[in-house]
């Protein structure tokens, strides 16, 4: 079963177990001569695969999210020819086989079992909870790996309890490690189909909120939603789910989607696609300046992803804002296009990428590209990071429009000056401006300089010598340059 661009493989059962695919499903890049680093908008989830041969092919990079998956096998992550892939995500799996990444540059996996372990180190793998994963080894191998996550939720899905459908919902964990269901059954509740607005393209902003408003949770079906009003969640603990890469395109210059400052919120398996129009955001997680406490029940995001430009032109000025304290994003893809339709740096005009304003938000798998300023800024307090893989854009037109406040280039992420508390591991940042190879970033990374703001396993790299990083974080590190595309590497700062 091959697993294509915008396409989800699912099972339905309440465990992977429950669903056997003998034969794979698979994810190659013969389309694009053995390279994998487009390979965007796939996934698989919640079932067991027992493939032909006894190896499953993943070759996947952004956008392609492996969940609740029980591979009885080998599980490849590069190509059949061994070209480049740009990196992935593994979430509540148990692979039985090795783990092979040859030609991944980076990868996060989390709480899942590697029975058999991993073979394939490039520039970042990053481990959280998961059994039988690689030791700590960064910068060679650049290998980073946390006995546990943390406070973690799983993404909510869709199962057939008895002959009725319905959405489990995972509870928050803390300290985790390992999958959820290997050996036991997932914690959480089970919501039945009747409790959600099952929404279909072409449905209106309007009917949807009403039917929130009505207290209903949303299943969005697989398709294209363009609306005219914003997407409002305001009523704590509701679900928002997308299948097959729901889309919603904004076409009045609205936010997309704002979730209030309540309890519990998860959204989950949703793509934003910026429209014409200039956006304030994609999604907006809670209110400005407010300091509810979620602690006892978070909000989550999980597999939320957002383009600006590449199926057409699209402007926003910041693509994912979280004003919500103790908010989780559990894997996000942040994208401002570099390649398809409506591309330029007049045209998919987008400032930031992520912004985090709450106070201990935990972010798993971060992936933010491309962005005309800071791709990732955070302003909140206490904030975790496990893995951030970033591209910086490729189109300024020169040195002069990559320049700020007497500084070359914007960081890729930026802890603002007045956070006392953050922490964060796995962070790899990459350019190549193919606009002006001759541009220059003077950091990766920028944080404060204080005790409680501590980072582990950075990196940059300058791919193939197109673009120059001069240092890695807060004028440490070594330059990143040169055609050997070799990465600079910071183990700990400060």
């Amino acid at each position: 079963m091959n697993a294509g661009f915008h396409t989800s493989i699912a099972g339905l059962g309440a465990d992977p177990d429950d669903v056997n695919i003998t034969g794979g499903v698979w994810a190659d890049a013969e389309w694009f001569e053995g390279n994998a680093t487009q390979n965007f908008w796939r996934s698989v989830e919640n079932l067991a695969v027992t493939p032909t041969g006894g190896d499953m092919r993943w070759a996947v990079s952004q956008a392609a999210p492996m969940r609740r998956v029980h591979v009885k096998g080998n599980l490849m992550l590069h190509s059949s020819r061994y070209g480049w892939a740009s990196g992935g995500y593994i979430a509540d799996s148990v692979i039985d086989g090795e783990v092979r990444a040859w030609t991944q540059q980076q990868w996060y996996t989390r709480d899942s079992t590697l029975t058999g372990g991993w073979a394939g180190t490039l520039w970042n793998m990053t481990f959280s909870g998961v059994e039988n994963a690689p030791p700590t080894s960064f910068p060679e191998p650049a290998v980073t790996t946390l006995d546990t996550t943390g406070t973690i939720r799983e993404k909510p899905h869709l199962y057939l309890d008895g002959e009725d459908y319905a959405v489990f919902v995972p509870s928050a964990r803390e300290g985790t490690r390992g999958a959820t269901w290997d050996g036991g059954t997932t914690s959480g509740t089970s919501v039945p189909l009747d409790d959600f607005y099952v929404a279909r393209p072409g449905d209106t902003a309007e009917r949807i909120n009403q039917a929130l408003d009505q207290g209903l949770h949303l299943l969005l079906t697989p398709g294209i939603y363009e609306l005219d009003e914003t997407v409002e969640v305001n009523r704590a603990d509701t679900v928002v789910l997308g299948l097959g890469y729901a889309t919603i395109v904004p076409t009045a210059g609205q936010t997309a989607m704002q979730v209030a400052d309540v309890d519990g919120v998860r959204v989950a398996g949703v793509l934003f696609d910026a429209g014409a129009a200039e956006s304030p955001s994609m999604l907006t997680v809670g209110t400005e300046g407010s300091a509810a406490d979620h602690a006892d029940d978070p909000i989550s995001l999980h597999d939320v992803f957002v383009r600006v430009g590449g199926a057409h032109a699209g402007r926003v000025d910041q693509a994912i804002v979280v004003n919500a304290d103790d908010t989780i994003i559990d894997h996000i893809w942040s994208w401002r296009g570099d390649h398809g339709e409506g591309i330029g740096w007049d045209v998919n005009t987008a400032r930031n990428g992520l912004v985090v304003n709450g106070d201990d938000v935990d972010g798993y798998g971060l992936f933010v590209e491309h962005y005309q300023e800071y791709n990732t800024l955070w302003n909140g307090e206490r904030g975790r990071t496990i893995f951030y893989q970033n591209e910086l854009p490729y189109d300024p037109p020169n040195q002069a429009a990559w320049n700020h406040d007497g500084v070359r280039g914007w960081a890729a992420y930026q802890v603002a000056d007045h956070v006392t508390q953050h922490e964060a591991w796995g962070l790899g940042s990459y350019c190549v401006f193919t606009s002006d190879a001759s541009i220059v970033s003077d950091n990766g990374f920028e944080v404060p300089v204080t005790p409680g703001v501590r980072m582990h396993s950075l990196l940059t790299v300058s791919l193939g010598g197109v673009g120059t990083y001069e240092h890695v974080i807060n004028g440490v590190g070594p330059r990143a340059s040169g055609t050997e595309t070799i990465p600079a590497k910071v183990v700990t700062y400060p």
